[in-house]
């Protein structure tokens, strides 16, 4: 294979806030792994609470390209094996790495990799649509921009949250999820249930801090409403530690290292009885199409990171009303629209 990263800085629709941070441009890097003059692609974007930079996803990448390069792609499995050891602490970058290598494989076989792993496309659930934090009626504006969408999932960690909600939901009937990104306590989330259930949310995801587990039993078994963990949830052996303490895992492929671990995990949700969602970052088309070839094995999905974009990067799989539709082209369905700057 032949190994090319792009650096793209992705400009946003909206501000986008949530409890800890704001951004207006997302800044990503896309893998693009050639052979037999087909060529696949993955993404990663950078992350200041992971401590994930665009100089450290270009080292860690670049330090495995003699691996790469001298590496035939069969099993998209297989190069992430092999790449485990060198990138266990680097799971973001092994995530473009495997996005890549999925997609390739796809084209390679001529085939969409959910077909590959023997799945049909039909009955898939929706995505939601997020809301980032703002101003209530600033994040009400952003609501009637997207009015049509069936399910709302709502960033929230404010002095203010049960409002927000409820300034919403007298805008739409739709269904709504809250995401409070580990910005509240036990005793708030417990409370802040009770009056979320009766305002039509679905479920509340990772409410409090990623290391507050006996809190967060006591959450598990006081809460009104499901709680399905995130930040608690990023590897293939936290899915076991969530057992007892959620109701379900949103599992992010950057942070597990793409699609090899993620379908893994959700195997092992499964054994537990945890419900299973995939989420996404704030990233183009290239890493929403890989997140679609999971869907037919989901309760819940949150795809909508593209939609949140002024400009994409890349045709793939398109949301629209929070319905997934593939494009006619194998592997995960990627091409490249604009060009980036070469970093290797």
């Amino acid at each position: 294979m032949q190994l090319r990263l792009w650096h793209y800085d992705l400009p946003l629709r909206h501000t986008f806030t949530i409890s800890r941070d704001s951004i207006d441009v997302q800044p990503t890097v896309i893998v693009e792994l050639e052979q037999d003059g087909k060529r696949g692609y993955g993404e990663a974007t950078t992350d200041r609470y992971y401590g994930v930079t665009l100089e450290s996803l270009t080292e860690a990448i670049g330090r495995c390209r003699p691996i790469i390069e001298s590496f035939t792609l069969g099993r998209p499995a297989d190069l992430f094996d092999r790449l485990l050891p060198e990138l266990d602490d680097h799971r973001f970058a092994l995530c473009a790495i495997d996005e890549a290598a999925h997609d390739l494989w796809g084209k390679l076989e001529n085939q969409p990799v959910y077909r590959l792993w023997e799945l049909e496309a039909d009955q898939l659930p929706l995505s939601n649509y997020t809301i980032g934090i703002d101003s209530i009626e600033t994040m009400v504006a952003k609501l009637r921009e997207f009015a049509d969408w069936p399910i709302f999932k709502i960033k929230l960690g404010t002095d203010r949250d049960l409002d927000i909600v409820r300034r919403l939901r007298a805008e739409t009937d739709a269904v709504f999820r809250v995401d409070a990104n580990c910005g509240w306590s036990a005793d708030e989330t417990i409370s802040n249930a009770r009056v979320l259930k009766e305002l039509g949310v679905e479920f509340l995801e990772q409410p409090l801090p990623a290391n507050e587990w006996e809190a967060m039993r006591r959450v598990r078994r006081e809460s009104v409403l499901p709680v399905f963990a995130d930040e608690s949830c990023q590897r293939e052996e936290d899915v076991a530690c969530c057992d007892g303490f959620f109701h379900g895992v949103n599992i992010k492929l950057v942070k597990c290292g793409g699609l090899t671990p993620a379908r893994r995990m959700i195997d092992a949700a499964r054994q537990r009885g945890l419900r299973v969602m995939v989420g996404c970052m704030t990233e183009s088309s290239v890493g929403i199409s890989a997140i679609a070839q999971l869907l037919p094995l989901l309760d819940a999905v949150d795809m909508d990171g593209a939609v949140l974009l002024a400009k994409d990067i890349a045709q793939g799989v398109t949301v629209e009303r929070g319905v997934c539709r593939y494009p006619d082209r194998p592997g995960c369905g990627v091409e490249l629209t604009e060009q980036g700057r070469q970093l290797l």
